[in-house]
């Protein structure tokens, strides 16, 4: 059965949706993307992911052409004509299309606004129970990882290599320290039960799914430090995890064939899992 996605203002069966090919985020990845995670057909931290969006737009001068409240009725729309109850609502945001290709682009353009919903098991996902392997990388990207764009050729080849190697996914490394995983935020816990993540900067994405997990994190009375960690640092940790929209969280229980604690999901992964998944349905719209 074909979807029905959102096209320009414009409800399609995917078959029938197209994109001109000088638009600019086909030729230049000059777009911005989000993910927000469906659950019980309600959208979760979807106000967050508006925010981000905004930022992202902001910094690339993007024009967003809906406002939040018009945002949630095309994703609730497309929830309802696609009967999605667990997944996620993708969307990307072009700079337009102007009739040709040029590096520099002109103002006032009109922008390119897409979604589809895509199904996906979040809750009872085999890889919670089972936990995931990472490989280490080096981190190839470009400098403003905070903005959510969609030039992910770097992402796509560290995950090749890491499913090649037998992985699941990456640790990316720069400088010695980890940044995030391939499309997720980064975690250790210490020793003496402290949560451990890189601090906010360029250098990663303002996980929506991260922010969320921190205050939840004090909820549970557990610290959580955000500083710069080593790999090897992450080799002696306790437990280890990721975090992102549609994972939520999802214990990394091998890096580098090195097994994290005694190889298996951690109990502070879990705990924080559960209570996300709680929290998150308690408030989703």
């Amino acid at each position: 059965m074909e979807r029905t996605v959102y096209l320009n203002g414009e409800y399609l069966l995917e078959s029938q949706a197209s994109v001109s090919i000088f638009d600019r985020g086909f030729l230049f990845a000059d777009a911005v993307y989000e993910v927000t995670a469906v659950l019980q057909g309600k959208l979760i931290d979807n106000a967050g992911h508006f925010r981000r969006l905004e930022r992202s737009c902001r910094e690339l001068n993007l024009t967003l052409p809906v406002t939040y409240q018009e945002l949630t009725a095309i994703q609730h729309e497309l929830i309802a004509k696609n009967g999605l109850q667990e997944g996620g609502i993708y969307l990307q945001l072009t700079r337009g299309n102007e009739g040709d290709r040029d590096f520099s682009y002109s103002e006032g353009v009109a922008p390119t606004l897409m979604l589809f919903t895509q199904a996906r098991n979040l809750v009872n996902n085999p890889k919670v129970q089972q936990g995931i392997k990472v490989i280490s990388y080096d981190d190839m990207r470009w400098r403003r990882r905070d903005i959510k764009t969609t030039s992910l050729l770097p992402a796509c080849m560290a995950k090749h290599a890491a499913h090649a190697a037998n992985a699941d996914d990456v640790w990316l490394i720069e400088d010695g320290y980890v940044t995030e995983g391939g499309s997720s935020n980064a975690y250790i816990v210490t020793q003496e039960g402290n949560i451990v993540t890189r601090p906010l900067s360029n250098d990663i994405l303002h996980g929506i799914t991260r922010a969320s997990l921190i205050t939840l994190a004090d909820e549970l009375g557990v610290t959580v430090e955000e500083r710069y960690f080593t790999i090897d640092e992450a080799y002696a940790a306790k437990e280890a995890f990721i975090s992102s929209a549609t994972t939520f969280v999802w214990p990394v229980v091998a890096i580098d064939d090195k097994p994290i604690g005694d190889g298996k999901p951690g109990h502070i992964a879990l705990a924080l899992r559960d209570i996300y998944i709680r929290t998150a349905q308690a408030m989703a719209e």
